[in-house]
């Protein structure tokens, strides 16, 4: 479509907003602040707003840079953009989401280790079927569609996922595999440079993914390579180290502990209690706590027996954020610090907003754990009035 289209400022969720000379709002992909699109593609319509990918741009944003990959709007979108202008945009949004739920906060510091690109440690790929060469070749699903995109380069994840990857699918072309017999690709590699996983068939992995270890804190944890696990680990640390200066009770309660890594890097030494819903993860936290603490096998809204008011609660929930009635109870029990990580801020401020009635915020903090992606992990830590 053509059009004169100013994008405005980026929003939370990553895009570019404008609006066209009927007052729809249109969420750009590949348009900065400032910017003029001349022509876009659609790749959603509501009633109310479209989503679109600018191909033809005018004015051209001075923090505009040449992405690196082809494929970057299907795995980082945010690589048309100079680096440091990513740090300031993700304080900045922080700052916007916040205020949004009615909550004041000065600018908060942002930390990276400045390797924005091949950190991830896990990446799942699609299998595309080439017809003219009769062949199976790596690909992405194109951002807002279905259709799959083969790639020759990806510089998001560790180069040796990459070069595995590689070789399973000159593996699967000497052996004249087809590219519809498998879902994908899922590989994860560990800070040694050791990778595992494997094709999915039938939605089962195959062959079954052999675990990795990795050292975080000097603890090291056992894990799958399809569970969760964190996918940068480096900047993980940096969060972890501020969350150790802010235990100052001797019980610890880590809700939505997964495989455990966050209470037992920082409060092995400690009254330490990790609760975990997944069966997978909590036998992996079961391993990895080696009599260090006491996990249990629970929903963290229905372990609300133990909270506390003589403890520090550290909550790490899914980007949903964390269940009502788990507010509720801390409120109830008001322990004494509430230590908030989170990968969505707009979950993790409306949370915030409903603790604000017995709590004050002492500090945030945000990591960039996703270079190049609009994703923000934002750290909060919660002091009882």
């Amino acid at each position: 479509m053509d059009g004169m289209i100013k994008i405005e400022k980026i929003i939370p969720g990553g895009q570019g907003l404008g609006t066209n000379e009927d007052g729809k709002k249109l969420f750009f992909w590949n348009a900065l602040p400032g910017e003029i699109v001349d022509e876009y593609i659609i790749t959603k319509k509501k009633s109310h707003y479209s989503e679109a990918i600018a191909t033809k741009i005018n004015h051209i944003s001075k923090y505009r840079v040449n992405p690196k990959d082809d494929c970057f709007l299907s795995t980082s979108p945010w690589q048309i953009m100079d680096y440091d202008y990513e740090l300031e945009l993700k304080q900045e949004l922080v700052v916007e989401i916040f205020r949004e739920h009615h909550i004041n906060i000065e600018t908060p510091e942002i930390f990276t280790d400045f390797k924005d690109y091949y950190y991830r440690n896990k990446m799942e790929y699609s299998l595309y079927w080439d017809n003219e060469e009769n062949k199976i070749e790596l690909a992405f699903h194109s951002r807002g569609t279905h259709r799959k995109t083969p790639i020759k380069t990806s510089s998001l994840e560790r180069p040796e996922i990459f070069q595995f990857a590689k070789k399973v699918v000159a593996d699967l072309n000497n052996r004249h595999e087809e590219a519809r017999k498998y879902q994908s690709l899922l590989l994860r590699c560990n800070q040694l440079g050791e990778v595992s996983g494997g094709l999915y068939e039938n939605h089962q992995p195959h062959p079954v993914f052999k675990n990795l270890s990795d050292k975080i804190l000097n603890k090291t944890y056992s894990y799958s390579p399809n569970g969760f696990f964190q996918v940068n680990l480096p900047v993980y640390e940096m969060a972890l180290k501020e969350i150790k200066k802010h235990l100052k009770t001797e019980k610890i309660l880590d809700l939505y502990a997964g495989v455990g890594t966050i209470g037992l890097s920082v409060a092995s030494d400690r009254d330490l209690t990790l609760v975990e819903v997944d069966k997978f993860a909590f036998n992996e936290l079961k391993k990895n706590c080696e009599g260090l603490a006491k996990p249990f096998l629970s929903k963290s809204e229905e372990a609300l027996k133990f909270i506390s008011p003589d403890e520090t609660v550290i909550l790490d929930p899914p980007r949903a954020g964390c269940d009502k009635k788990l507010i509720e109870k801390i409120l109830e029990k008001t322990p004494e610090r509430i230590i908030y990580l989170s990968c969505n801020p707009a979950t993790q401020a409306r949370d915030i907003k409903l603790l604000l009635e017995k709590y004050e915020i002492n500090h945030i903090k945000i990591y960039n754990f996703f270079p190049h992606t609009p994703h923000i992990e934002n750290l909060v830590i919660l002091e009882r009035d």
